[in-house]
């Protein structure tokens, strides 16, 4: 596939098949990763990748912690804005109540829904794991090179016939995870990311999220 045909295909996954990683194939997928661009070539990133005993640990650690506090251990930083205008609320409501309508879950089964929600520190089923951090003396530029990489991260998975979910949600163990990762005090830990092969059965991943067309977000002038 062209890079532009690994962009479209690339999507969040929520349900993987129970079949193995190659460790070499990660460490490719990494290797190359790391051409990310950065100012000043601080290249910022880190990255701990799990399997096997070690995700399983890490995640009957987390679960153990949600068990004794449901609501999580608060964040480090805001995932969303405290106020969120338009029009971000309402894509952000839109898509939500998209992924819970392909799986038959209506809005009035909050019970559901929060399983559904808990999933993702399960990994949605995947054999590994990846865990991103960066220093914290680091701002919003180094932040964003952050995010180039991840996402060379998730198209090379893709090129590889992977696939891959980005999760936010774990920022809400982060005290459990840096813990557990053996973080230093002056890394902060920013997201997981499931990453394995794809269920294509399973009803979650025939829903994909509605892009922006360009004229809402582009302006051109001088041509």
């Amino acid at each position: 596939m062209s890079v532009a045909e690994i962009i479209r295909a690339r999507r969040s996954v929520r349900a993987f098949l129970d079949r193995p990683v190659d460790r070499a194939a990660i460490a490719e997928i990494l290797e190359a990763a790391r051409f990310a661009p950065s100012g000043g070539n601080l290249q910022p990133w880190h990255v701990d990748v799990l399997a096997g005993s070690a995700l399983a640990e890490l995640k009957e650690r987390v679960r153990a912690s949600f068990a004794v506090n449901p609501a999580g251990e608060g964040t480090e930083f805001p995932v969303y804005p405290p106020a969120l205008g338009e029009p971000w609320r309402g894509r952000r409501f839109a898509s939500g109540e998209q992924l819970y309508a392909a799986i038959d879950i209506p809005r009035e089964d909050r019970p559901a829904r929060l399983r559904q929600f808990a999933r993702n520190f399960a990994l949605f089923g995947a054999p590994v794991g990846l865990f991103f951090s960066i220093p914290r003396a680091f701002g919003p530029p180094q932040w964003v090179h952050l995010g180039m990489f991840m996402q060379n991260v998730m198209l090379l998975a893709e090129d590889r016939g992977l696939a891959t979910c980005a999760q936010e949600a774990w920022a809400l163990a982060h005290k459990t995870v840096g813990e557990y990762l053996g973080l230093p005090e002056d890394r902060l830990f920013y997201c997981g990311m499931a990453l394995g092969f794809a269920d294509e059965s399973h009803a979650i991943n025939g829903w994909r999220s509605e892009r922006e067309p360009l004229g809402t977000f582009a302006s051109f002038a001088g041509f």
